[in-house]
C-alpha cells in the first residue's frame, strides 16, 4: 500500500496492487465505485461546461497518470477533501460522454472484456482495464471516473489473442460513424456512435481483428512471433444431460462445433456415474471451450474440473461457460431449432425434418449452441449439412476409451502432457495444419472396415515404393501452405480480411492449376484406387477459385485497401456509380482553378497539399492583400498562407463525404463477395479434405520408411493376434541409433489361446510390452504399416485398458476404487472382438482381496467375455488358471538373469539378489517379482535393504512350510476367487443392466 497525494487536488488516495474480483452493477470496478460514492451523478450538463466537450479529454499526466507496469491499479478515497469549494466542485462531476456510452454498452455485455475504438487506438475502462493490463502488461491509469489503458490499432489482433488464450471472453467496440458523414448530419455535435462489432472467446477466434495474416510479409517471414497462434484443434463442446427416474438412466447429448473449421460432431449416449463415456468423447475432441448448463450435475462438473485443471498454464486451460439451464430444456432448444432451421434458403443446407428427427438430448445441446454462436455471428456452420459427423458410430471405428487414449499414450504422453512420445507423435509427419487435425482424427479413431483399411495400405505402398516424380512434386505442392481450411472458412462466415482471402484463393487456384497440369501423369502412373480418386478429383473442385482471384488488384488487396480492391468494376455498379461521383467532383475542383489564378493573376499556380489536407491554395504572405475576403485561412507560416476558397470549401467537403461514403460501398461489396465466395464453401471444404488425405498418406508412408516396418494381413473373419518381432513404436523411436530394443513374438487366438498371463520382475518391460501390441492393433487399423517382420490381425471392435495405480481426487475416487470401476466398465463394454489389457488389478487392497478379485475376474474374461486378453500380474496363484482352462490360458513372463549377492550378513540374513533384465517374452510363469532389485536401483539404503531381504526371506519360508505341511492353500485361495467370482459376477452383469 501507498499513500500518493496529487498535487492538483487536495484529494489523497491509497493506490494498491492488489486487484477487484468483484464486480459492481454497471460494469465497475468495485474501486472505482468507492471512489464516486461521494459524486452526484447527473446527466444534466454543468453548469459554464460546454456540453460537447471532447470525449477523450486528456488530463495533467502528473495528478492522472499513476501507472505500474503488470499490475492493475486500485484507488479509494482516504478521506473527503477540506476545501469546501472543493467539494462543490466534486457535487457537479459528472461522467464524460464517452464514459456514459461505456457504460451502456457494458451493462448490455457484462461477461466480456470490452476493447472501445477511441480515435487510434482501443481503450479499455473500469475492471476490464485492471484486467487487461494485468494480462497485457501494460500501463494502467486513472483517466476522470474510470481506471483506463490502451492498445494501438493496428496491435489488436495481438492483444485480442492473448486476453482470449488466458480464457477471457473479448468484445471490439467500433465506431459506426465516419467523420466526414457525420459532419454533415444533424447530430454533428454528439459523440460519435459505437457498437460492439465482434466477440471473441476461445473456440471462436474467427474474423479480421485476430486474423494474424495481416501484413503478408510479416506472415511469410515468420515476423509474426508475438502472435498467440491458434490451437490445432479449437472445438466448443455442448453437453447436456437428461436423467430418466423410471428406467435410472442417465443420457447424454453432445454437439461439438469447431466455428474456424466447420466440423460439427453429434453424439447421445447413455452413461454411469463415472462418467467414462464422457470423458472419453471429451478426451477424444480435445475442446477449448464448452458449453454448459448452469444445473449440470456434480459427477460431471467434477469430471470437467478435472479436465480443465490438468495443465497448470492458464492459456492451456479449457474454458468452461455456463449458460441458463432453461435454454437446455428441450421446449425451449427445439424452439430454437425450429425457428433457426425453418429459414433455410442455403445450397448445401440442412434441412429442418432431418434435425428434429435427432435424439432429444442432442436438440437439447444444438439449441443453446445455436443461441451462443449467434452472439459472435458464427451461426452459419451449423446450418452445413456436410460438416455433421457422428462422434461414436460402430460402423466407422474402433472404439478406443478415455482409458485407453491416456494409458496407451496415444494422444499425449503421461509425462508432461505433450505430444512427443505419444502414438500422434510418432506418425504425424504431416506439413499442412489441415493435414495435422485429420492425423488426429485418424489415430483416436482407427478403421474397422477392412476395405478402407486396405485402400490405405495400398496408398501407403505406392507412395513408399513408387520413384514416380509426379508424386513428389504432389507432396512439394503440401510444403508451405497457409491454413486452407480454416482461411475457407472465415470467408463463409464473412469474417476474412482482404489479405487473407487473397491468400487463400491464390494458394487455392495455384494448386488447382499445378494439379491440373499432373492429371496426365497421374493417370498414367498412378495405381492405388484411393490416391487416383484423390488427385483427380481436386483440380475441378478448386477451380472456382480462379474466377475469383482474377476479380482482385493484388496490390490493392495485400494492403487491405478495399477502395482499389476491385480491378473490374463492371460486376460492381454500385462502387462504379460512385467513383464517378467522385471524379465528377474532382472535376469541378480541377476546373475552379482558372477562376482562382484569374482572381490571383497567377496563371501557373496549382493546388498543394500539407498534412493530409488537399486543394490548398497558396499564397505568399506579401499577396495577402489580393486574397479575397470570403476565402478561409486553412494554415500559414512565416513566408505564405495557404487558403480554401467558399467553393472549394462546399465541394471538398462533399469529396469527403463520398470517399467516406465509397469506403462504406466497398465494405457492403466486400462482404457480398465474400457471401458468393462461400456460394462454393462445400466444393472447396471437400477439396481440402482430399488434400488433408493426401498429406496424412504421405505421412504414414514417411513412418514405413523408418526401418523394419511391415505391412500389416488385417482380416475380418478371424479373431487373432499374431505379430512376429513386435516392437513399441514411441520408444523404438526414442532410442535412436542406440536402438536395443528387444522385439517380441506375440500369439492370441480367438478359438485357442487367448489369454496371457504375464509375470516378472519389476521393470522387466511388462507393461511395455502389452502397449506394443495394442498400439501395434492401433496403427494396422489406421492403414499404416506396423514396427515388426510380420503380423496378422483380426479386426478388433475396441481396445480396453486397466493400467497403473492412481487416485482420482476430482472425482472422489480412492486407488483402489478407480482400479475396480475402470474394470467394471471394461467388462460391461468388452466383446470376443476386443483387446483387453488389465495391469495389476487387485494391489490397491490388501493380498487377499486383491488377488481374489484379479482372479475373479480374469476368469470371467476367460469364461463368459472371450475377448483377447493381456493380464499383467504380481499374483503368483493366479498363473494356476492356466491349469483350469489349457485351451485358452497361457503363462509367459519377461526374460531375466539371477545373480546371488556375493557379500552375506553374519546375523543370518542376505542382501536382495542382482538382475539383469532380457526384456524377452518366454514361456512360463515367474515365481517372483524381485521388488528389492528395484529398491536398490533407486537407491534405498543398504540397512533398510538387508532388513527387508531377510523379512521377505522369513515371509516366504514360512508360506512354503504352510503350503508343504498342509496343502490348503490352493484350495483356500480357489475357494475365496470361486466365491468372489460369484459376487463380482453379479455386480457386473447388474452393471450391465444399468448400462
Amino acid at each position: 500500500m501507498y499513500l500518493v497525494t496529487f498535487p492538483l487536488s487536495s484529494t489523497i488516495f491509497l493506490l494498491s496492487s492488489e486487484t477487484t474480483s468483484n464486480r459492481a452493477a454497471g460494469g465497475l470496478c468495485s474501486s472505482t465505485l468507492e471512489r464516486l460514492k461521494g459524486f452526484t451523478c447527473s446527466s444534466e450538463p454543468i453548469a459554464g461546461r460546454h456540453d460537447t466537450r471532447k470525449e477523450d479529454e486528456k488530463t495533467d499526466g502528473a495528478s492522472s497518470k499513476i501507472c505500474d507496469q503488470g499490475s492493475s491499479m486500485r484507488f479509494a478515497e482516504l478521506s473527503p477533501p477540506s476545501d469546501s469549494n472543493a467539494a462543490s466542485r466534486r457535487s457537479k462531476s459528472v461522467y464524460t460522454p464517452l464514459e456514459q456510452q461505456v457504460i451502456q454498452l457494458k451493462q448490455q455485455h457484462k461477461d466480456a472484456l470490452l476493447a472501445v475504438e477511441c480515435g487510434y487506438k482501443y481503450r479499455f475502462f473500469g475492471e476490464d482495464a485492471e484486467i487487461a493490463a494485468k494480462e497485457l502488461n501494460i500501463f494502467c491509469h486513472l483517466d476522470h471516473n474510470f481506471m483506463t489503458c490502451s492498445i494501438p490499432t493496428h496491435r489488436l489482433f495481438v492483444h485480442v489473442r492473448r486476453l482470449v488464450s488466458h480464457g477471457h471472453k473479448v468484445g471490439v467496440v467500433k465506431q459506426t460513424e465516419t467523420s466526414a458523414i457525420k459532419a454533415s448530419g444533424t447530430n454533428k455535435n454528439a459523440l460519435f456512435t459505437r457498437q460492439l462489432s465482434a466477440l471473441y472467446t476461445k473456440s471462436t477466434l474467427v474474423g479480421e481483428d485476430v486474423n494474424p495474416v495481416c501484413r503478408m510479409g510479416d506472415v511469410e517471414d515468420g515476423a509474426c512471433g508475438d502472435v498467440v497462434s491458434d490451437p490445432p484443434e479449437s472445438f466448443l463442446l455442448c453437453i447436456s444431460e437428461n436423467w430418466d427416474k423410471l428406467k435410472k438412466q442417465l443420457t447424454v447429448g453432445l454437439v461439438a462445433v469447431q466455428p474456424s473449421t466447420g466440423d460439427v460432431l453429434l453424439d447421445c449416449f447413455p452413461d454411469g456415474p463415472s462418467r467414462s463415456e464422457v470423458e472419453g468423447r471429451v478426451l477424444k475432441i480435445n475442446p477449448v471451450e464448452i458449453l454448459v448448463p448452469s444445473d449440470l450435475s456434480e459427477q460431471t462438473h467434477r469430471l470437467l474440473q478435472s479436465i480443465t485443471n490438468v495443465s497448470a498454464q492458464a492459456d492451456d486451460r479449457v474454458r468452461v461457460e455456463k449458460r441458463d439451464s432453461a435454454q437446455f430444456e428441450f421446449t425451449s432448444a427445439m424452439n430454437t431449432v425450429t425457428e433457426f432451421y425453418c429459414h433455410t434458403q442455403e445450397k448445401g443446407s440442412r434441412s429442418l425434418s432431418t434435425v428434429v428427427s435427432l435424439e432429444s438430448p442432442v436438440i437439447c445441446c444444438l439449441g443453446p449452441l445455436i443461441q451462443y454462436l449467434q452472439e459472435f455471428n458464427l451461426e452459419r456452420v451449423l446450418r452445413s449439412e456436410s460438416s455433421f459427423r457422428r462422434l461414436s458410430c460402430a460402423s466407422e471405428g474402433m472404439t478406443l476409451s478415455a482409458a485407453t487414449l491416456r494409458n496407451l499414450e496415444i494422444l499425449n504422453n503421461q509425462t508432461d502432457g505433450g505430444v512427443k512420445g505419444s502414438l500422434l507423435w510418432v506418425l504425424d509427419h504431416t506439413r499442412t495444419p489441415f493435414g495435422r487435425r485429420l492425423m488426429r482424427k485418424w489415430v483416436s479413431q482407427p478403421l474397422t472396415d477392412p476395405q478402407y483399411i486396405s485402400e490405405r495400405q495400398d496408398a501407403v505402398q505406392e507412395l513408399l515404393q513408387s520413384h514416380s516424380l509426379t508424386l513428389n512434386s504432389v507432396r512439394s505442392l503440401l510444403s508451405h501452405l497457409p491454413d486452407l481450411e480454416r482461411g475457407v472458412c472465415s470467408i463463409y462466415h464473412k469474417k476474412s480480411s482482404t489479405q487473407e482471402f487473397y491468400l487463400i484463393s491464390g494458394s487455392l487456384s495455384r494448386l488447382g492449376l499445378e494439379l491440373q497440369a499432373l492429371l496426365p501423369a497421374i493417370q498414367s502412373q498412378i495405381s492405388s484406387a484411393l490416391l487416383r480418386g484423390l488427385l483427380l478429383d481436386t483440380p475441378d473442385l478448386l477451380a472456382p477459385a480462379h474466377s475469383f482471384l482474377k476479380v482482385l488488384n493484388e496490390k490493392a488487396a495485400k494492403s487491405g485497401n478495399k477502395t482499389e480492391l476491385f480491378s473490374d468494376l463492371s460486376g460492381f455498379p454500385v462502387l462504379q456509380e460512385r467513383r464517378e461521383q467522385i471524379q465528377s467532383v474532382l472535376n469541378e475542383i480541377m476546373n475552379h482553378r482558372k477562376e482562382i489564378r484569374l482572381t490571383l493573376k497567377a496563371p501557373a499556380l496549382d493546388y498543394t497539399s500539407v498534412s493530409g489536407l488537399e486543394f490548398l491554395i497558396e499564397v505568399k504572405n506579401s499577396l495577402s492583400s489580393t486574397v479575397p475576403a470570403d476565402w478561409v485561412k486553412i494554415s500559414s507560416t512565416k513566408a505564405v498562407s495557404r487558403y480554401h476558397s467558399p467553393f472549394l470549401v462546399e465541394r471538398y467537403k462533399k469529396l469527403l463525404q463520398l470517399r467516406e461514403q465509397l469506403l462504406l460501398d466497398c465494405q457492403r461489396e466486400w462482404t457480398n463477395f465474400l457471401d458468393q465466395f462461400g456460394e462454393h464453401y462445400h466444393t472447396m471444404k471437400r477439396a481440402i479434405s482430399h488434400l488433408a488425405t493426401m498429406d496424412c498418406l504421405f505421412s504414414l508412408a514417411e513412418v514405413a520408411k523408418q526401418g523394419d516396418y511391415c505391412r500389416p494381413e488385417v482380416c475380418e473373419s478371424q479373431r487373432r493376434i499374431l505379430i512376429t518381432d513386435g516392437r513399441h513404436p514411441a520408444i523404438d523411436l526414442l532410442m535412436g541409433e542406440h536402438n536395443q530394443f528387444v522385439p517380441n513374438l506375440t500369439e492370441l487366438q480367438g478359438d485357442g489361446r487367448r489369454t496371457m498371463i504375464i509375470t516378472g520382475p519389476n521393470m522387466g518391460g511388462k507393461s511395455s510390452y502389452i502397449r506394443q501390441v495394442a498400439l501395434i492393433c492401433v496403427m494396422a487399423q489406421m492403414g499404416s504399416y506396423i514396427p515388426a517382420s510380420e503380423a496378422r490381425l483380426g479386426i478388433l471392435d475396441g481396445i480396453y485398458t486397466r493400467m497403473g495405480a492412481s487416485d482420482n481426487i476430482y472425482k472422489g475416487r480412492s486407488t483402489f476404487m478407480e482400479e475396480l470401476t475402470e474394470a467394471s466398465e471394461i467388462i460391461s463394454c468388452a466383446t470376443e472382438r476386443s483387446l483387453v489389457i488389465l495391469d495389476e488389478l487387485g494391489r490397491g487392497t490388501s493380498t487377499h482381496d486383491g488377488i481374489a478379485i484379479a482372479y475373479a475376474t480374469l476368469e470371467y474374461f476367460i469364461r463368459d467375455v472371450k475377448a483377447l486378453t493381456l493380464f499383467v500380474t504380481h499374483y503368483p496363484p493366479l498363473c494356476e488358471l492356466e491349469r483350469a482352462y489349457p485351451e485358452h490360458v497361457s503363462n509367459y513372463h519377461m526374460a531375466f538373469l539371477l545373480n546371488e549377492p556375493d557379500v552375506t550378513d553374519d546375523a543370518d540374513g542376505t542382501f536382495p539378489e542382482f538382475i539383469t533384465f532380457l526384456y524377452q517374452l518366454t514361456e512360463g510363469a515367474a515365481g517372483r517379482s524381485y521388488g528389492l532389485n528395484v529398491a536398490r536401483l533407486a537407491d534405498i539404503p543398504d540397512s533398510i535393504l538387508h532388513t527387508a531381504a531377510r523379512k521377505a526371506r522369513e515371509l516366504e519360508n514360512l508360506v512354503n512350510t504352510r503350503r508343504y505341511n498342509e496343502h490348503t492353500m490352493p484350495k483356500h485361495c480357489s475357494s475365496i476367487c470361486n466365491s468372489l467370482t460369484r459376487d463380482f459376477t453379479t455386480v457386473v452383469s447388474e452393471s450391465s443392466l444399468r448400462r
